[in-house]
């Protein structure tokens, strides 16, 4: 296999083990807690370093891990105090863990490389270079196994706990009445998430979590609100940024895991503007329907009120709606060339004359 193969593949396996988590995240409204938790596995990191003075060592993984659920912990109860809203608790509970971080290793680990634009923006290009060797035998780079493995955790959480997840996302008090725990349930995928976090640490560094994490989420909810197509339009989408990611990258020659990052940025983007439901496009047409059959209906009225009235003769001549109705020319035009279009109106001359079919939806609009 090669290394740009291997490359690609980690990227859009960690693409889809932050997405399906991350999703769920979006979902329950608590999208900043993925970025407090990305930075707040920071001192778990470092304390367990200090304790086992290796740096491949999965209790490093386990710590941070712990460190994330901590600062769940400690923002919600922050924010059970009544003071403070969620926002502003996570806005104060991570900068601390993370700073604590920051300053243990400037204290106590100043020998040891910390490069930070590999800990915020992450470095793929040297995810290869790490090989898992046994026996002689080089079986890939150890971050593909490392993500693979969270991956397949994150689905098979998602699998088993599908219905007390969607539940308890949706409607926490029903989840409670029926005894699903909600809060168990609600600890669980946080430590999920904080696992996935700490295993992309390494990928894709602690900031462009958060992006690969609510982006590919937070597309697919403008594609549709089953639980079950959301995750598989989230998947898609996530497969998309980090292919998408990973050209552009190639291309301009920049950073892989920033390039993905802005992919999944314009893939939402895209999303919102032609989301055939709720893109912003698609309200901007149901607006312009809602306008001009708001305009028709009101010209129907008009001509129902004052035909075969004595001021018919003006009140009926399309020139005159520029006066009554207070609309401009073109705009009149308009209304009156879709009117006749759909068979509800007919001109003679420059007099507008209701049809029977326009007659009777004129009628059915004065009696709502």
């Amino acid at each position: 296999m090669s290394v740009q193969l291997e490359i690609l593949l980690i990227a859009v396996i960690t693409s889809l083990a932050c997405a399906l988590p991350g999703v769920l995240l979006v979902l329950r409204r608590m999208a900043l807690m993925s970025d407090a938790i990305s930075h707040a596995i920071l001192p778990g990191i470092v304390l367990m370093f200090f304790v086992t003075h290796d740096l491949e060592s999965p209790w490093l993984m386990a710590g941070a891990a712990a460190m994330g659920l901590l600062n769940v912990w400690l923002t919600e109860l922050l924010q059970k105090t009544g003071l403070v809203k969620e926002d502003a608790a996570i806005g104060l509970v991570f900068p601390v863990l993370f700073s604590i971080g920051v300053l243990l290793v400037a204290r106590y680990a100043g020998n040891i490389h910390l490069d930070v634009d590999s800990v915020l923006l992450g470095e793929l290009a040297f995810a290869p270079l790490d090989r898992l060797i046994l026996g002689g035998v080089d079986f890939g780079p150890v971050s593909l196994y490392q993500m693979t493995g969270i991956f397949l955790i994150n689905l098979t959480f998602l699998t088993l706990f599908y219905k007390e997840i969607k539940i308890v996302t949706f409607d926490p008090e029903l989840a409670a009445f029926l005894g699903f725990m909600p809060v168990f349930v609600h600890y669980m995928i946080m430590a999920f998430i904080s696992i996935t976090a700490v295993g992309a640490f390494d990928v894709v560094g602690s900031i462009l979590v958060v992006a690969l994490m609510i982006a590919p989420g937070s597309a697919a909810l403008l594609i549709t609100e089953r639980m079950g197509r959301v995750l598989i339009a989230t998947s898609l989408f996530a497969v998309l940024s980090a292919i998408a990611g990973y050209g552009a990258s190639h291309l301009l020659e920049v950073s892989i895991a920033g390039s993905i990052a802005v992919m999944s940025g314009i893939v939402f983007l895209l999303t919102l503007l032609f989301s055939p439901s709720r893109g912003l496009w698609a309200a901007h047409r149901r607006r312009q329907r809602q306008k001009g059959q708001f305009a028709r209906d009101l010209l129907l009225v008009h001509l129902l009120n004052h035909q075969g009235m004595p001021e018919a003769s003006t009140e009926c001549l399309e020139s005159h709606l520029t006066e009554h109705i207070a609309w401009t020319k073109l705009f009149a035009a308009e209304v009156v060339h879709q009117a006749i279009d759909r068979k509800l109106i007919h001109r003679e001359g420059d007099m507008l004359f209701l049809t029977q079919t326009g007659r009777e939806q004129a009628a059915a609009v004065m009696e709502r």
